[in-house]
């Protein structure tokens, strides 16, 4: 039955059943009919959860696991000719203290909010993976209007307002009214390495007085947002088409 089907995929990638429902545009009971299979989906959004799912469409009709290829690593730090698909390494951990770290460094700024939080995560997610090709939190992010936005961050964030981690707060940014979120503890920088916490403090310095309208606009100008398709997730791989604008590796180096 589809509507378990969807069930299992949202508990196995940690999603709230109110996220998901915000992200359809109808309420969580609505979501619930769904999941019991007394509502059926129609087709945009079915296609909405396929991209939030990273999956194709086919497979979640037809209730498939998605498939995933490991592609052969190049030896040399040359861009590749095409496209590669990887395995993402989620660290979910991980994403909580870079969160931390991220509102205890910038996160009292007048133009930090909510849109300028994803943008961020986005450049620290993707820069450490053009720089390292490691997962840094290895988060997935959708295409939209305003530019890469994190799936995963909402859920976190709710579970780290119910454990007392943080906590939102609403204020103004000239004449917008802006979502913010106090952190009410510090990041565990034991789990965070000297060489994360470099590049972290790199991409802030970079970018985190830019205000949102600002931040949107360059993250259309970068390549992973500029090839993805609209509700599709962003490929990592395609970091290494960068230009000079957004490129923070150099490729006449060794690793």
């Amino acid at each position: 039955m589809i509507g378990q089907f969807i069930q299992q995929q949202r508990t196995k990638r940690n999603i709230t059943q109110e996220y998901l429902a915000s992200e359809l545009g109808i309420s969580r009971p609505t979501f619930l009919q769904i999941e019991r299979g007394e509502r059926d989906l129609t087709v945009p959004e079915a296609k909405k959860l396929a991209s939030i799912f990273d999956m194709t469409l086919e497979e979640l009709i037809s209730e498939k696991e998605p498939e995933r290829r490991v592609a052969i690593e190049k030896k040399t730090p040359e861009k590749p000719e095409s496209l590669q698909i990887r395995v993402t390494r989620k660290r979910l951990g991980t994403f909580k203290q870079v969160l931390l770290y991220v509102l205890n460094e910038v996160g009292a700024k007048q133009n930090f909010g909510e849109t300028v939080l994803h943008k961020l995560l986005y450049f620290i997610d993707f820069d450490y993976y053009e720089k390292y090709e490691e997962n840094l939190m290895g988060a997935t992010y959708i295409k939209n209007h305003h530019g890469p936005t994190s799936v995963e961050l909402g859920p976190i964030m709710k579970e780290m307002q119910e454990q007392g981690e943080i906590e939102p707060v609403k204020s103004r940014y000239f004449k917008y009214q802006q979502k913010k979120y106090l952190p009410l503890k510090a990041p565990n920088l034991d789990i965070l390495s000297a060489r994360e916490i470099y590049h972290i403090d790199k991409v802030l310095a970079r970018l985190s007085d830019k205000n949102a309208a600002e931040l949107e606009r360059y993250s259309h100008g970068d390549i992973p947002w500029i090839v993805a398709e609209d509700g599709k997730p962003l490929s990592y791989e395609s970091v290494f088409y960068r230009d000079e604008r957004y490129s923070v590796r150099s490729y006449d180096d060794t690793l």
